[in-house]
């Protein structure tokens, strides 16, 4: 796989959100048996969901999850207060529906796909896992790239074939989550370069660090940003050299799902973090993109203000997995329930306000 071929599809235009439709879904609102705006953010919500969509019934019944693993060479700094194998642990038991995120898409009907694209222990041996074998695991971002040019190629293929598939089953709206050991540090390091800010603003403790381990971690981002900020000259480079292979296949994702014009609802730091890594490769992604929560990892604050998001809950979540978008799912899903079954106060004889 070469590097043309996945600038092929990066060049393709953004899908135009219908403001039309947006002018339409208001219109109902105001109609609906309520106070105007008294239903909060619920309404934009609907309003938001019926503009992406292009109809005037917005629905999210069918939501495909897709979860991206992969192992971190920086690992390896002592930066995680997990060992690197719980990575593939951490598939096998997505792969016997053991994670929180099996849990949720069982709860909301969701399909969920396991993703490992590059791991230490080998996990060919799980049937209900696709593959990519892009490596074992990023290399050690201290001392050099934490991926070569083909294998973040091939991490935003990963990306684009999952929101292929999820077309093709007519899916209405995608979430992705991701696992690796060392991901925050990573999605930190990058953040930093995409926000221009310091890594004591935006590091957190991750799996579970006290505070001697966040000054450790601290450091070690530190170290990296200065070996390579001399190289980097567009988010592609920052990708490359500081991101992971989920948090790539993350961002490739987002930007064709805003290509092919599918709603997406956006976890966690790490998740966001690969969100303004699309915005910052193809500016107006976020367009397609609702935010579930803000997690309780140091740095979402500013990653989401970057952004200009706003999420729905925040309920001090960190695990990722896309366990925060999956919890919000459901108000989406009343968001349109409400807009599409309630009455109008002529349907329902009932006075307007004056």
């Amino acid at each position: 796989m070469t590097r043309k071929i996945v600038l092929n599809w990066l060049e393709a235009p953004l899908a135009t959100p219908n403001l039309e439709m947006t002018r339409i879904a208001e219109t109902r609102q105001a109609q609906l048996t309520k106070p105007p705006g008294s239903l909060g953010r619920l309404e934009e919500i609907a309003v938001q969901l019926a503009t992406l969509q292009n109809t005037a019934q917005p629905c999210v019944d069918q939501v495909h999850i897709a979860i991206f693993a992969g192992d971190h060479g920086v690992a390896v700094e002592g930066i995680s207060a997990f060992p690197q194998s719980v990575t593939s642990e951490m598939i096998r038991n997505f792969a016997r529906g053991g994670g929180a995120i099996n849990v949720l898409a069982r709860a909301l009907s969701a399909s969920l796909e396991i993703i490992n694209l590059g791991t230490v222990q080998d996990t060919r041996s799980l049937t209900d896992v696709k593959h990519y074998h892009l490596g074992p695991g990023t290399a050690n971002f201290i001392h050099g790239p934490a991926m070569t040019e083909d294998q973040l190629n091939q991490a935003l293929n990963a990306g684009f074939d999952v929101i292929e598939q999820a077309q093709q089953n007519n899916k209405q709206l995608f979430i992705g989550g991701e696992m690796g050991i060392g991901n925050t540090t990573s999605a930190t390091a990058l953040a930093c370069i995409l926000l221009n800010e310091p890594p004591m603003l935006l590091t957190g403790s991750g799996t579970g660090l006290d505070s001697h381990g966040i000054t450790h971690k601290i450091n070690v981002i530190s170290r990296a940003l200065a070996a390579h900020h001399a190289h980097i000259h567009s988010p592609l480079d920052a990708l490359r050299r500081m991101g992971g292979f989920e948090i790539a296949a993350l961002t490739g994702a987002y930007i064709h799902g805003a290509q092919v014009g599918l709603p997406m609802l956006i976890d966690g730091f790490i998740s966001s973090v690969a969100a303004l890594a699309a915005e910052h490769i193809f500016p107006g992604c976020k367009n397609w993109f609702f935010y579930s929560h803000q997690s309780a990892e140091l740095g979402h604050g500013r990653v989401l203000k970057a952004l200009d998001a706003e999420p729905l809950i925040a309920l001090n979540m960190r695990l990722g997995e896309g366990s925060g978008a999956a919890v919000a799912l459901n108000l989406l899903r009343m968001a349109c329930k409400l807009h599409n079954e309630m009455a109008t106060f002529s349907e329902a004889q009932v006075s307007q306000k004056n």
